[in-house]
C-alpha cells in the first residue's frame, strides 16, 4: 500500500480501517452512493465473511472497525470491496441526474491514468490507513467512539444515534442500516 505506513499483517485481527475517496472528493453527499457501500457491506457480512463491529460513511471517507474470518482475508475483502464498490458508484454517476457527472468522472478518469492503478476510474485512495486493533494499545471501544462521534464532530448531527449512516445508531438500541456485531 504505497505511502501507507499502517499495514495489514494479519489477514484475521481486529482492524480500524480508514477508506477515502481520491482528492477527499465529496461522493457520499448523494443517498444512492450511501447506500452503495451499506448493500456492499452487508453482502460482504454475508458472503466475505466480514465481522464488523463500527462503520460510518462520511461524505468523502468511509471508517469501519472489524475483522475477516477464515478462510476470507482482509486483504481480498478491501480489494473486492473496493473494486466492486467503485464500479457500482460510476455506473450510478452515469444513471442518476448527477450534476457533477462530467467533472467526477474527468478526475477518477484522470486518477486511473495517473496512477496506473485501475482500467478507467479510480475513486479509493489506495492506502486504508489499517490500524490493527488486536496489537495496539488503542483498543476497539476507543475506535468505536471515535467512529460514532465523526458525523458530531462534522456538525452533521447532535448526537451520534441520529445519523443513519453509522452503527452508533445499532449501539443505542436502534437496529441500523448494517448487519454489525455489537460489542
Amino acid at each position: 500500500m504505497s505511502g501507507d505506513q499502517y499495514f495489514i499483517k494479519d489477514q484475521h485481527a481486529c482492524y480500524f480501517l480508514t477508506l477515502t475517496i481520491i482528492h477527499w472528493i465529496d461522493i457520499f453527499s448523494r443517498i444512492e452512493y450511501r447506500d452503495i457501500i451499506v448493500d456492499s457491506l452487508n453482502y460482504c457480512i454475508k458472503s466475505k465473511g466480514l465481522e464488523l463491529y463500527a462503520w460510518v460513511i462520511m461524505s468523502n471517507h468511509v471508517h469501519l472497525a472489524g475483522r475477516v474470518r477464515p478462510p476470507h482475508r482482509m486483504s481480498d475483502f478491501l480489494r473486492d470491496f473496493k473494486k466492486f464498490t467503485s464500479n457500482k458508484i460510476v455506473e450510478e454517476i452515469a444513471h442518476i441526474h448527477e450534476s457533477r457527472k462530467d467533472w467526477l468522472l474527468d478526475k477518477f478518469s484522470f486518477e486511473a491514468r495517473r496512477t496506473g492503478r485501475a482500467t478507467f476510474y479510480k475513486l479509493w485512495k489506495d492506502n486504508n490507513h489499517a490500524l490493527d486493533l488486536d496489537n495496539n494499545a488503542i483498543g476497539l471501544m476507543e475506535k468505536v467512539d471515535y467512529i460514532h462521534e465523526n458525523p458530531v464532530r462534522a456538525g452533521l448531527v447532535e448526537f451520534p444515534d441520529h445519523y443513519l449512516y453509522s452503527s452508533a445508531r445499532d449501539y443505542g438500541g436502534q437496529k441500523g442500516l448494517v448487519d454489525i456485531v455489537v460489542v
